[in-house]
């Protein structure tokens, strides 16, 4: 039995290994958008800046609801969160019939709308992220789209920036 033992515990010490801190992770993104490095680079820092500037917590819930604002003095750590390999890639654009069928909405194709999975305080949204897999999504859509592409990375990237410091995205 001792025999067994003594093998089982360093077979179970190596399974735990792998995954790592994300801070053990290289700093930088896995992109797979069409847009440089630098490009997701400059996003980061504006969303850094911002957050460092005033933290909003509750944007969503405001906008479902009209519930009274939930903002916080800016966070100077932000300024230091860096990503570590963080996934950052499109998806397909939900079909316009798909939306209509399951939410009563009619947009157009294409829609700018992605699938968001649970726990999404939502069931579609134009991106979403996944924190503890260092994940972020968005509709394919939108990477033509300049200015909106960079917005809704920005406000992703911030997700990151915050859930990284501890705070609540309950609403966000």
């Amino acid at each position: 039995m001792l025999r067994i033992l003594l093998k089982l515990v360093p077979i179970l010490l190596l399974c735990g290994c792998g995954g790592g801190l994300p801070e053990s992770l290289p700093a930088g993104f896995l992109n797979e958008t069409r847009h440089s490095d630098e490009q997701l680079w400059t996003i980061w820092k504006t969303a850094q800046q911002i957050l460092s500037q005033r933290v909003d917590l509750n944007p969503l819930q405001r906008s479902m609801s009209g519930a009274k604002a939930d903002i916080h003095p800016g966070d100077s750590r932000a300024l230091q969160v860096k990503p570590h390999q963080l996934l950052v890639s499109p998806e397909v654009d939900v079909s316009s019939s798909t939306l209509f069928a399951t939410t009563g909405t009619y947009r157009a194709d294409p829609t700018g709308m992605i699938a968001c999975p649970q726990p999404c305080n939502v069931r579609y949204a134009a991106a979403y992220s996944w924190y503890q897999r260092h994940t972020t999504r968005y509709a394919g859509s939108w990477e033509s789209q300049g200015d909106n592409f960079s917005f809704i990375l920005e406000y992703e990237f911030e997700n990151h920036i915050l859930a990284a410091l501890g705070y609540s995205l309950k609403w966000r």
